[in-house]
């Protein structure tokens, strides 16, 4: 099987997990997975596809200008240059970005903060951080509704050939050396804001007991 072949495999794969959990709401959310370095080619979601659903045009190959670099009707995804700025700017093999209702509600309790740390959960081990009480931080960044502008600005966020951005009200992107990576660090972010959500859920409902 060609490198081709089997990085659109990859990448198919992780797009159908992904689906199953629902995290690609009104089509939204795209995936990359790097195919060649020397030239920077790459695999990336088709603009405007339903991704619940397995088709022959679900990715496209593109160049390290994010055009296609072959022949297709299909448009690259509209944020394809937030994965060009990833492998540009690292050794990173997959980015994966979905917007979910917890990490944009998480992207708006605290973008003015521009940041939320979490410290102490045991989940922060999938980031390869093994010390007690460890604590991890992502950054949220404004959504710029040009696509260049906020490329530029998120590109001042990477750091590591591993990482991940919250953009304040539209999704949460994570790279990875590897599809597995990738995902791996989705999972354990998207586990940390549905946790948080459901811990203030719950300190908000407590009512405070009336002595008599």
């Amino acid at each position: 099987m060609s490198q081709y072949a089997t990085k659109w495999t990859e990448l198919s794969e992780v797009k159908e997990e992904l689906a199953a959990r629902d995290w690609f709401y009104g089509t939204s959310g795209n995936l990359s997975i790097k195919v060649s370095d020397s030239p920077l080619r790459f695999l990336v979601s088709s603009s405007g596809k339903d991704k619940r659903k397995k088709t022959s045009e679900d990715f496209l190959l593109v160049d390290e200008l994010g055009k296609p670099a072959e022949a297709t009707a299909s448009k690259p995804s509209a944020e394809t240059l937030l994965h060009l700025e990833v492998y540009h700017r690292t050794k990173a093999g997959c980015s994966l970005h979905i917007h979910t209702i917890d990490n944009n509600v998480i992207s708006e309790l605290y973008g003015d903060h521009g940041e939320i740390r979490f410290k102490g959960q045991e989940i922060i081990k999938a980031f390869g951080i093994w010390e007690e009480d460890a604590e991890v931080r992502i950054p949220i960044i404004r959504n710029h509704a040009d696509i260049p502008t906020l490329a530029e600005e998120f590109s001042h966020f990477i750091d590591g050939d591993a990482g991940a951005v919250l953009i304040r009200n539209h999704g949460i992107t994570v790279w990875g050396k590897s599809a597995f990576e990738a995902k791996k660090q989705l999972e354990a972010w998207e586990f940390l804001f549905s946790y948080h959500l459901k811990l203030l859920s719950l300190k908000n409902s407590v009512q405070p007991k009336i002595s008599i």
